[in-house]
């Protein structure tokens, strides 16, 4: 388990569920996660908190606001007015510029040159995740791209992000986002042998489980989806799933249980 004040710069910093179905996701995430859903505040357009033992663990965005049902993640930037102009410049799409959220913090959101839907995070009073890596907290976040140059390209310039490439052959090309310390923070994969048809760029979260089997199971059991059953991996044993309303997400349980 990881605990923080705030995230490192370029490191992910919140994630943000696109329901159309809030009542639905409610229930799921509180019986596979264990987390309790706030009620949507109006002045916010309906958006809501997931807390899990009163720790704000994920935010929510409802019919009030257009639902795609997936999960979006927002890395951490220094500047976010700056940081728009750097990511507009090198190719991005701007969905919605730089703007305060109360006192909260500024945020922005994009699709990069890839087609992948993701936002960026200025943070204010709000530092977004501050527990990462026990069970219903994220540990691991990841693009999935047919561009992979391109993708690496963009994070490395526009956003200020320090990138190491881990693999570089045809079979398993992969680079990761390292924060100001070195540490990996993000991964990059090189996903066109095996993206389906009709399934775009996007950004996929890990949340981390005591037990994959038994959460991937409980998912089929509360109306989700199984996409990929549990495998082991050097990084862990992973496993794909989708809620009830088509959001995917992915579920591992690190090496030892780590």
């Amino acid at each position: 388990m990881t605990t923080r004040e705030s995230a490192p710069l370029g490191a992910p910093s919140w994630t943000d569920l696109w329901t159309s179905d809030v009542e639905g996701s409610a229930r799921f995430y509180a019986g596979l996660f264990g987390w309790e859903a706030q009620a949507p505040n109006p002045e916010f357009g309906g958006y809501f908190m997931f807390t899990r033992s009163g720790v704000p663990v994920a935010g929510g965005r409802g019919p009030d606001n257009p639902a795609d049902n997936s999960w979006r993640i927002d890395l951490a930037v220094a500047d976010a007015a700056a940081s728009v102009k750097r990511a507009e410049s090198a190719g991005a799409q701007v969905l919605a510029p730089a703007h305060a959220v109360a006192d909260l913090g500024v945020q922005a959101v994009f699709h990069d040159p890839t087609g992948a839907h993701f936002g960026i995070w200025q943070a204010g009073n709000f530092p977004g995740f501050t527990v990462l890596g026990e069970h219903g907290a994220p540990s691991w976040f990841e693009l999935m791209t047919r561009d992979h140059p391109a993708a690496v390209a963009f994070y490395g310039s526009a956003l200020g992000c320090d990138l190491a490439t881990l693999s570089d052959t045809d079979e398993f090309r992969y680079s990761v986002l390292r924060d100001p310390e070195g540490n990996q923070v993000a991964g990059i994969m090189d996903a066109r042998s095996f993206l389906p048809d009709g399934v775009g760029a996007h950004w996929r979260i890990y949340w981390e489980v005591d037990d994959v089997d038994s959460s991937a199971a409980t998912a089929a059991e509360l109306g989700g989806s199984v996409i990929a059953e549990p495998y082991d991996t050097p990084y862990g044993r992973l496993a794909v799933a989708s809620d009830p309303a088509g959001a995917l997400f992915c579920l591992r349980t690190g090496p030892s249980g780590a």
